[in-house]
């Protein structure tokens, strides 16, 4: 078993590849992923009439990210608990782990903040975990204004004790791991349709495009971090959280409609193209390796995904989305 695929990561190299890549259409993603529970003819016949009607009264809306997420089956719950009534005026804010607020290696760091065991096969491993700069400030601040949410693609073996470590002052309200996200051509995606939040309050927070493929007018994209000690992202982009937890809608501020692989028909026409490739992480997963407790940053970045090769030296993520506010 190979250690590292506990941990879901970007390597340095797939950073260069930071661009928004195509995502299906969000209504159908939604619809494919719901159980199929099997029914009698009178209950065949009741859903056909039910579905027919939903279709007219539906017409010519798609769930695009500015609409509340549609009900999922009784069998299919929504992903976060209710809505805490200290949270209940709030926004959520959807938070990555890996490269965005820490950096973990099975290599030994010598000034790790954290070092964690994490047993593969009988045998314990230890990941070194590095903290971002800012990130406690960060957290303190994100806790005052949103409801948070850890999100990661990595392992709940690995990433639940450094969440443990990481997060001094219960910020985190939930804490998502990899079973909760939908593979989707090789990458694990986050669908913030299942959350159960009113998607118009949702901002999601990760290094990784694709992360977020289904929903980019949610993110706020941050540059992947490893070991600069110099960085100051988290703590740049404060202000801007803060302005965003104040509006009505996270898209007066956020919406990346200029983004030609936001274009509603691109999204219905790759959607037809690939029908079959959405899914829900299985339950039972293969044999893990290593490197899949990490997953590496090759299957997040996947060529297949992208559209385009980056301009040089594109402006900062959080000085584009300053200027919109």
């Amino acid at each position: 078993m190979d250690a590292t695929s506990i941990i879901t990561q970007v390597s340095r190299d797939d950073e260069q590849l930071n661009v928004y890549p195509s995502y299906p259409n969000d209504k159908d993603d939604v619809e494919r992923l719901k159980p199929k529970p099997k029914r009698g003819l009178f209950q065949s016949l009741l859903c056909c009439w039910r579905r027919n009607r939903t279709k007219t009264s539906q017409n010519g809306t798609q769930i695009d990210g500015s609409t509340t997420p549609p009900p999922l089956p009784d069998q299919q719950r929504y992903l976060l608990p209710q809505v805490r009534l200290s949270d209940i005026h709030r926004k959520c804010m959807v938070i990555d782990l890996d490269e965005t607020l820490v950096h973990s290696s099975f290599k030994p760091i010598p000034n790790a903040d954290f070092i964690v065991p994490v047993e593969i096969d009988g045998t314990i491993h230890q990941v070194y975990v590095l903290k971002r700069p800012h990130v406690d400030e960060f957290l303190q601040k994100m806790g005052e204004l949103y409801e948070c949410v850890l999100f990661t693609a990595s392992l709940a073996k690995y990433a639940d004790p450094v969440a443990d470590l990481l997060d001094k002052w219960n910020v985190f309200r939930a804490r998502l791991f990899r079973e909760s996200c939908v593979y989707y051509r090789g990458n694990y995606i986050k669908d913030l349709n299942r959350l159960g939040r009113d998607l118009q309050k949702i901002v999601i927070v990760d290094n990784s495009p694709a992360s977020y493929i289904f929903h980019p007018d949610n993110a706020v994209p941050v540059k992947s971090w490893f070991d600069d000690v110099t960085d100051c992202e988290l703590r740049e982009l404060i202000p801007l959280f803060e302005k965003l937890s104040k509006v009505d809608s996270v898209y007066s501020v956020l919406c990346n409609s200029n983004q030609p692989l936001n274009n509603p028909q691109q999204q219905q026409q790759q959607q037809q193209q690939h029908p079959q490739e959405l899914q829900q992480v299985p339950q039972q997963q293969p044999t893990i390796s290593a490197t899949t407790v990490i997953t590496q940053a090759t299957t997040l970045s996947a060529p297949t995904m992208m559209q385009s090769q980056p301009s040089p030296s594109p402006p900062s993520p959080q000085t584009e989305l300053l200027q919109k506010t």
